[in-house]
């Protein structure tokens, strides 16, 4: 269901991008670079966060980890992960396949400005061996994700 979610989305939202599946799993950023020869920083990994009471999509760099200090001046609170469970509840996709495309209901989107040093990354496509390729500017149109500065 997840990875029809995005097909729709796609075809609806722009229907010149190919969702691209693997034969081999992508569910991790050293996975998916292979499955796709791209470097890991390459890869746009989403992360389904919560602060407060709001859940929130963040995507960065592959290579990129969450600077706590960034992250609270920007949303005000600390960030804490959701397990998988909830993950795939509130996005409607597995762990390692989780994107922004195709969610159950809306989330806000933030993606991190770790993925303007590439013109084309690579997220995950609603399952463990999907993704696309798409310039993140696009990407960041295509869900209304804000520009954010949250990462080491």
């Amino acid at each position: 269901m997840s990875l029809e979610s995005v097909r729709a989305f796609f075809r609806a939202h722009a229907p010149d991008i190919a969702v691209i599946e693997t034969a081999e799993s992508s569910a991790t950023v050293a996975l998916a670079a292979a499955a796709h020869g791209v470097a890991p920083e390459q890869i746009a990994k989403t992360i389904c966060l919560r602060v407060g009471e709001e859940t929130m999509l963040v995507v960065a760099s592959g290579t990129a980890r969450l600077d706590n200090r960034k992250f609270k001046d920007t949303f005000g609170g600390k960030a804490r992960m959701l397990d998988a469970e909830q993950v795939t509840e509130m996005t409607s996709h597995p762990v390692g396949g989780v994107c922004p495309f195709g969610l159950v209901q809306p989330l806000p989107v933030y993606c991190d400005r770790s993925l303007k040093a590439f013109t084309e990354v690579v997220p995950a496509a609603g399952a463990t061996n999907a993704a696309v390729r798409i310039a993140p500017e696009r990407m960041a149109d295509l869900v209304g994700a804000r520009w954010v500065d949250v990462c080491q």
